[in-house]
């Protein structure tokens, strides 16, 4: 697998195409993918957060979440194919599911957009893809019993739809005990868009980049820190590794 790596992060130059294709040889040869996406504010805190930056880069296949991730692999001379949204890669995994037989566990969110992420998926495709649920809201010692439960469950592919670091480092420490889940991936806030609560952002702002700035207009408040304040340390970071 091709595999560039900056800013301290490493990233698989693939496409969706290229990926979904790993992804279901890798199922079909009852083999694990460990996956995982990476944005601008993902790779800010990893500079700090070495628990996060081992969770990212020892994972099986890598892919640039974030528009802003596509650029700074070109102007840094790594260039990517193209972004490969988590929520899109998600979206065309439940697909792939329906169309294979695949069973999929679906953790994270509170229980109402949880159940409402099952119940459209069920009624969409069928209740057949459905291994189980479960809510993102847990102890620290309570992971184990978690993560058996969705091992025990028949899935082929678990989502989890909780904040970094928690859902990274979540998959990478129990990844051994999760080891009959063929793929496991984390999927942030995926299960909000899915189940209505948050709208995306339209296709040409996506396409320009500027999905960021769609989401802090809905909630400046509690965004502003994350975009404008991540997104400035990211170019700065950038700029950085390109002058030295």
């Amino acid at each position: 697998m091709n595999r560039h790596k900056f800013l301290n992060t490493e990233v698989d130059n693939l496409s969706m195409v290229e990926t979904l294709d790993l992804v279901e040889r890798s199922i079909d040869a009852n083999q694990q993918i460990h996956h995982v996406v990476v944005n601008a504010g993902k790779i800010v805190a990893m500079q700090t957060d070495l628990q996060l930056r081992q969770s990212v880069n020892e994972s099986d296949l890598i892919n640039a979440d974030g528009q802003a991730v596509v650029w700074a692999s070109k102007t840094l001379g790594k260039p990517l194919k193209e972004r490969v949204a988590g929520i899109d890669l998600m979206v065309n995994l439940v697909e792939l599911a329906h169309k294979k037989k695949y069973k999929i566990f679906f953790f994270g969110a509170k229980e109402e957009i949880v159940k409402s992420v099952v119940n459209k998926y069920s009624s969409t495709y069928s209740p057949d893809i459905i291994a189980g649920y479960r809510n993102g809201y847990f102890k620290k010692e309570e992971e184990q019993d978690i993560a058996r439960e969705i091992a025990q469950s028949g899935a082929n592919m678990l989502f989890v739809a909780i904040s970094s670091p928690t859902k990274e480092n979540f998959l990478y420490d129990n990844k051994v005990l999760l080891k009959n889940v063929n793929f496991i991936m984390g999927v942030g806030g995926s299960f909000d868009v899915v189940s209505g609560k948050v709208k995306r952002a339209p296709i040409w702002m996506q396409n320009y980049g500027l999905e960021w700035f769609y989401r802090f207009a809905q909630e400046p408040k509690r965004m502003w820190k994350r975009y404008l304040v991540g997104n400035s340390k990211f170019i700065y970071l950038v700029l950085k590794e390109k002058l030295t």
